[in-house]
């Protein structure tokens, strides 16, 4: 897996001037989550957890702004689960069954950096947010209007 490489190209893009945006994509967490391994799903974890600091600290230090989320579960609980009761499946050595696929569990999206305009926050009463809504705000914080056939800003 390429974090490290990524977070440096990501940090030398930032402090170029050059982008008017950069969007970074830590493939880490999904892909070792697949292999139902925790030790290695806890370690790309922390890695990725490092770059995005890193990251962050950069944002802030060109007075950048960012949007972080994420496209769907995966290294957020790793074992099988009964239906009803959520207790972990055991295998017949008494071990986890891994989980290896997608959860279904909502994932987060974050906004900041210094050079987020401080009347801008997250709207309220958004019960069914998702996906479709990142574009429109992603576009907000870039400054530019949303298209009315997206899916409304989460952000005002």
């Amino acid at each position: 897996m390429k974090a490290r490489e990524i977070c440096e190209a990501g940090k030398v893009a930032l402090r170029s001037g050059k982008y008017d945006q950069v969007r970074i994509n830590f493939a880490n967490p999904d892909m070792v989550g697949h292999t139902g391994d925790l030790a290695a799903t806890t370690h790309c974890c922390e890695l990725v957890d490092t770059c995005v600091k890193e990251l962050l600290d950069v944002v802030d230090e060109v007075k950048g702004r960012f949007l972080i989320t994420a496209d769907h579960g995966n290294a957020d609980d790793m074992v099988q689960r009964a239906k009803k009761t959520l207790e972990p499946l055991k295998d017949e050595d008494g071990k986890p069954v891994p989980l290896t696929s997608h959860t279904l569990a909502p994932v987060p999206v974050a906004i900041g950096g210094a050079g987020l305009p401080d009347d801008v926050h997250f709207k309220e009463g958004f019960e069914e947010a998702g996906l479709g809504n990142v574009a429109a705000t992603f576009l907000n914080l870039m400054g530019y209007e949303a298209p009315s056939h997206m899916q409304p800003s989460l952000i005002a």
